[in-house]
């Protein structure tokens, strides 16, 4: 995204029209501008519809149908404004944008948000690390983390203890594969020598000789477990809603959740980095191991471990991916970016709704018109 001009910046339709033409997408409305170009992909209604619209007053699509776009969508917009239209507000493009001089009235409803973002004037210094500022914010802190920002956050005053808590998107595939394909292989081989038996009851001697031909099965049990753990996590612990008067519950949830929700597009922390994750890791391994057989507890972790890879992955695409308008990813997408600007206590699923359906979380389809 090119650097934004001064925010007192005014703009003839002949400047707008030579930013379209060198490629970035700026849009309007009413006479407001805005500079979308570095949203594009992030859009959740896809980077052609965004595009499609560049030039344009985009003051009814805000409105719907289809959506009617989210308070905090509109805030959203707001860190995007570069200026103001000069002149008749009517563009003359090529893409044939066409405003009446109704849509130049601006909703009183949306007089007090259609501001330029006062940084300085925000609940916390934005120059200094936010793990510690955000415990004082009391009652203040669910409202302001859930009001979305493109700012990206500094936790700590360490650096090396900061680069700890951040990380590239292929540190996960590149660390955890490896891993399971190791452990796959070798609790495949201990199976094959049936060896194992699984006891049915703790009081008798009932029990079951497990084979290779149980691996694939305690593989995808693995892999579909994850997707349960993922769920009960996202939902009861990264969404609890801390005690206004605990410092420290403000903290603990920040660092785990709630700073994904107050910078959603920060690309260095869409995924879960390699120290903390591994301490995670390694204590489902050790309960697996605890609670089964070797080599049923080490398969199913295995499984599981893939999953969790595979969320991670799917979580990062689901920000900064475009696909398909129509295809699952597309629709994963959508109920993903609901969840982060207006559905923050439903749809708590990434990589799958199945437990959202089935723990009734799914976000209302009768209120989707509101969101973006």
């Amino acid at each position: 995204m090119a650097p934004a001009p001064p925010l007192s910046t005014s703009f003839s339709s002949a400047d707008v029209q030579r930013h379209l033409e060198a490629g970035l997408c700026w849009v309007r409305c009413g006479a407001r501008l805005y500079d979308l170009t570095g949203f594009v992909r992030q859009h959740p209604g896809g980077e052609q519809l965004l595009q499609a619209r560049a030039g344009q007053d985009i003051s009814a699509d805000l409105d719907g149908p289809p959506h009617r776009h989210s308070a905090n969508a509109r805030r959203w917009l707001e860190q995007y404004y570069v200026g103001e239209l000069r002149g008749d507000p009517q563009i003359a493009t090529e893409n044939g944008a066409v405003t009446s001089a109704e849509t130049q009235k601006t909703d009183p409803e949306m007089e007090p948000r259609l501001k330029e973002v006062d940084w300085d004037k925000d609940l916390v210094d934005w120059q200094k690390p936010l793990l510690w500022q955000v415990g004082h914010l009391g009652e203040k802190y669910d409202e302001w983390v859930h009001q979305p920002v493109i700012r990206p956050i500094r936790l700590f005053h360490s650096d090396f203890i900061e680069a700890l808590s951040k990380t590239v998107w292929y540190s996960v595939p590149l660390i955890w594969l490896p891993l399971v394909l190791y452990l796959s292989w070798s609790y495949y081989q201990t199976l094959a020598q049936s060896k194992v038996r699984l006891f049915m009851s703790f009081t008798t001697d009932y029990s079951v000789t497990m084979s290779e031909s149980m691996f694939p099965g305690l593989f995808m049990l693995g892999m579909f477990l994850w997707s349960l753990i993922e769920y009960l996590i996202h939902r009861f612990l990264f969404h609890m809603k801390p005690p206004s008067n605990s410092y420290y519950l403000i903290t603990l949830h920040f660092i785990m959740h709630g700073q994904h929700h107050k910078a959603p597009f920060d690309g260095s922390r869409l995924v879960f980095p390699p120290a903390p994750a591994s301490m995670v890791i390694f204590f489902f391994y050790v309960l697996a191991r605890l609670m089964l057989p070797e080599a049923v507890g080490g398969t199913l972790f295995a499984g599981g471990l893939l999953g969790y890879v595979l969320y991670d992955m799917m979580h990062y695409y689901l920000h900064f991916g475009s696909p398909h308008k129509g295809s699952f990813l597309y629709n994963m997408k959508a109920h993903h970016v609901k969840h982060h600007f207006t559905h923050q206590k439903s749809g708590f699923g990434i990589s799958t709704r199945l437990w959202d359906y089935f723990f009734h979380t799914l976000i209302p389809e009768e209120t989707h018109l509101k969101t973006q």
